[in-house]
């Protein structure tokens, strides 16, 4: 499916494949009518507390522990910017420019509620920023998860400011003023409580998320096509993985791996030429039976993920919230937990999938259990070390998966005075699981790029119309290809973009179907 070339907000939550195309394609957007309307009507609500003489929390008065103290309207404008200013705190490397528009969009998309009181010519900046390509600097820390992703969305509503840094469609580093002038956009002066609108949402960790799940599909079809290359290439069987025998156990995830990993042996003459009655292998090890049970289980753990972020999507989240019948009420629902904790869990998942990845790789390179196959598939054993350093390459990986996989959900340190005493840590999640994401697919390259130089020893034997496939798309690359011992490291990180990128996957499912 072609991606959009511009999104409407305002129209329903956002969706995965919305959110995909505006923070990693490029795609433009815009608000709808319906949206306008809603936050006009918002904002009306916001300006009658405004001018009322009783203290409202955001609209006049302090924030956080500060909240006690009553702002007058000669002071509100400058509340507002004191507020971005000091709350644009993060530290440490730029984060990456599809998170920075991932988590724009989002914040737009709860300001298109009308929940939040924002005036409609501040939203309409943030739309025609994601339009522009004006990306906000956003630092890698200062955000707890709590209160939302508070200095991220800080940095961000600082451009809107015309005040801070960002970058221009072409990646430069420029000052936002310059940037909005250059786009024929005029900074915000922001009004009564719209600073605190545009800092206090989810948005940073489950944009994160939704990325995340999008790359997790793709990986996970991947690695059956990785687990089915093995199996093939290490003379394992393909009658473990029959229909009827998944029934037995019937979670959706291991029967949908299980019927991938069927197609893709389809019609291996590796597989046949040892399924009659002279094979003596009773079992395969369990790195190549039980592939389907742990992908399975890992499947299912990310549909329970696209699960919570669905709801999160659907979520107006800012503190406080402007309803329908013209209240304006405090509330907690700013607190990241419930993304924090499937965050840390698409973590767990993805460094097991790593682990049995690399459990069969390392099959494929010991002489006393690769069934026939030289040692560490090397040209010539002893003189050439093959895969050898490959394997110690995922090896590496797989351990720090293990690291990145301790859950940050489980940490909270008080803040603003104990006032805000727990936090979720959940932009923290979100951090290392794009951390683990990348070693997943690192380690997957090099099982693929291993299980096809060892069936292209397997030869004359033929393996699947599947496994050929993607042999032949790795050798157009040079990658898993037979012969003496050459610079490796280039060789892996061609397989890694190949997996990447989604030519793997491509590749197999053009000769065989779409995957499950």
């Amino acid at each position: 499916m072609a991606s959009p070339t511009s999104v409407e907000v305002g129209t329903g939550p956002v969706s995965f494949e919305e959110l995909v195309a505006v923070a990693r394609d490029g795609a433009g957007v815009h608000l709808s009518s319906g949206a306008l309307t809603a936050i006009e009507a918002g904002r009306a609500v916001v300006e009658e507390l405004a001018a009322a003489p009783t203290p409202a929390y955001g609209v006049s008065t302090g924030f956080g522990a500060l909240a006690t103290r009553h702002i007058p309207a000669e002071m509100r404008a400058q509340l507002q910017k004191s507020l971005v200013r000091s709350h644009a705190a993060g530290s440490g490397p730029e984060v990456e420019t599809e998170v920075v528009r991932g988590l724009m969009l989002l914040r737009l998309s709860t300001l298109a509620t009308g929940n939040t009181g924002i005036r409609p010519e501040t939203a309409e900046l943030y739309a025609a920023m994601l339009t522009h390509h004006i990306t906000p600097i956003v630092r890698e820390y200062g955000s707890l998860g709590c209160s939302g992703d508070l200095a991220p969305l800080a940095h961000c509503a600082l451009a809107a400011m015309g005040e801070g840094t960002v970058r221009d469609a072409n990646g430069i580093e420029m000052p936002a003023a310059e940037a909005l002038e250059a786009a024929g956009l005029a900074p915000v002066e922001l009004g009564a409580k719209e600073g605190l609108a545009l800092i206090n949402g989810t948005d940073g960790m489950l944009g994160q998320l939704v990325l995340a799940l999008t790359d997790l599909d793709r990986l996970m079809k991947t690695a059956d096509i990785a687990a089915a290359m093995s199996v093939e290439g290490q003379l394992g069987t393909d009658r473990v993985f029959a229909a009827e025998l998944q029934a037995l156990r019937p979670h959706p995830g291991q029967a949908d791996s299980a019927a991938n990993l069927t197609a893709l042996l389809a019609d291996s003459g590796v597989v046949a030429s040892h399924r009659g009655p002279d094979c003596n292998r009773v079992q395969d090890a369990y790195s190549l039976r039980c592939s389907p049970q742990v992908h399975g289980a890992a499947r299912d753990t990310f549909a329970h993920c696209a699960t919570v972020a669905g709801r999160e999507l659907a979520s107006a989240v800012d503190n406080p919230v402007v309803l329908r019948d013209g209240r304006v009420e405090s509330n907690g629902n700013f607190h990241g937990a419930p993304v924090a904790y499937v965050l840390d869990f698409a973590a767990i998942a993805a460094a097991d999938v790593a682990s049995i990845s690399e459990r069969r790789t390392d099959r494929f390179l010991d002489k006393a259990r690769n069934h026939g196959l030289p040692p560490f598939l090397a040209d010539d054993p002893g003189v050439d070390s093959g895969l050898m350093i490959a394997q110690y390459t995922q090896a590496a990986i797989v351990s720090e998966l293990k690291r990145l996989a301790s859950p940050a959900s489980v940490d909270s340190i008080p803040s603003s005075a104990m006032q805000e005493d727990h936090v979720s840590m959940g932009w923290s999640s979100a951090r290392k699981l794009r951390r683990s994401i990348d070693g997943l697919t690192r380690v997957l390259a090099v099982e693929v790029m291993t299980a096809a130089r060892a069936l292209q020893l397997r030869a004359p034997l033929e393996p699947s119309p599947a496994s050929a496939a993607v042999i032949a798309l790795l050798s157009a690359h040079d990658v898993g290809t037979p012969g003496p011992d050459r610079w490796l490291s280039p060789e892996i990180e061609r397989a890694v973009e190949l997996v990447r990128s989604g030519a793997v996957l491509t590749a197999a499912e053009d000769t065989i179907g779409a995957l499950r």
